[in-house]
């Protein structure tokens, strides 16, 4: 048993005496074990007797071929090669692989399951090899790629797949042209393939980016009128730089505007009178006011004159 304790494979019931299982069992590991199993009875003296048992395990299909040869590589393109020149039933190359199973388990058959030209190769159904059928000819295309399939003969059968690579072609140049653009060929479509679905997972992080915003915007102003609608700040008045507050009380409810237009001649300068709020407010052009103090200089001195005029006629 390899120094593994009785307990890790099989348990026996005290009591019916039921032996069974602990584990399943690999016929590769372990084909067969023996132990002894000791009866005894309640009696006084107590009485035993024990008993010998083997244990052989069966073999089952459990494993799949394993193909050792040609080396599946996927980096790499591995090809045959065949002259055109080569005759019927030239040996290409032989599959071999292995079945770790025992008996018919191990058995092993091949079969062509694909290929470029069936009617240019076979495969033996036992011993593997690859040959031609029929003679080569210019006609035929210089990459040739096979698909072989390894059975076992257990039941149910297990299977393994190995694709072959076939260069038709008398020089390693042509082989190596012909290979070289396809192994190229390969790897653009795989770079392809890589590219768009980049492009692909860009597109696509840049328009859930752009949705984000967008919700996030529009969240955004939303909360922001519903604060200003639902806020209750004072109003804060706002009345024009050029205003002056007089500090009366006026009697009237609304704000109402006054423009006297005057000049020299009392007709062309701007004075505004305003009402705002109940509060009585000047706005004197700069020009009035001028205008108004030259005028009531000149009125002053006509006042004067006459004054001394009636004074001066009363002494006469």
């Amino acid at each position: 048993m390899r120094g593994a304790p009785l307990s890790s494979l099989i348990s026996v019931d005290s009591l019916t005496g039921n032996i069974r299982a602990v584990k399943s069992f690999d016929f590769e590991q372990l084909k067969s074990f023996a132990f002894n199993v000791t009866a005894r009875d309640g009696g006084s003296p107590p009485l035993s007797s024990e008993v010998t048992i083997t244990i052989n395990i069966q073999d089952e299909n459990d494993n799949a071929p394993q193909v050792l040869y040609p080396v599946q590589t996927g980096a790499s393109v591995v090809a045959e090669i065949v002259p055109r020149a080569a005759d019927v039933g030239y040996l290409v190359t032989k599959v071999v692989a292995v079945d770790v199973d025992s008996g018919q388990n191990a058995w092993l058959s091949y079969k062509l399951q694909k290929a470029t030209d069936r009617a240019l190769f076979e495969v033996g159904l036992q011993n593997g090899e690859i040959r031609t059928v029929r003679q080569v000819t210019d006609k035929d295309a210089v990459k040739q790629k096979l698909t072989v399939v390894v059975e076992d003969n257990g039941q149910p059968s297990r299977s393994a797949v190995v694709s072959i690579n076939v260069a038709v072609a008398d020089s390693f140049p042509e082989v190596l042209s012909e290979f070289t653009d396809f192994t190229h060929g390969k790897q653009y479509d795989e770079n392809l393939t890589f590219y768009l679905v980049l492009a692909l997972a860009a597109v696509s992080f840049l328009f859930i980016t752009c949705v984000v915003v967008i919700i996030s915007v529009k969240i955004y102003r939303w909360r922001q009128s519903r604060f200003l609608y639902q806020s209750n700040l004072p109003v804060i008045p706002y009345y024009p730089p050029h205003y002056a507050d007089t500090g009366v009380t006026g009697t009237l409810p609304h704000g109402y505007n006054y423009e006297v237009c005057m000049t020299t001649d009392s007709r062309k300068s701007d004075c505004k009178f305003s009402t705002l709020g109940g509060q009585n407010v000047l706005v004197v052009d700069p020009s009035f006011t001028e205008t108004m103090q030259r005028a009531m200089k000149e009125k002053n001195i006509l006042e004067n004159s006459e004054l001394q005029e009636m004074v001066r006629f009363g002494l006469d």
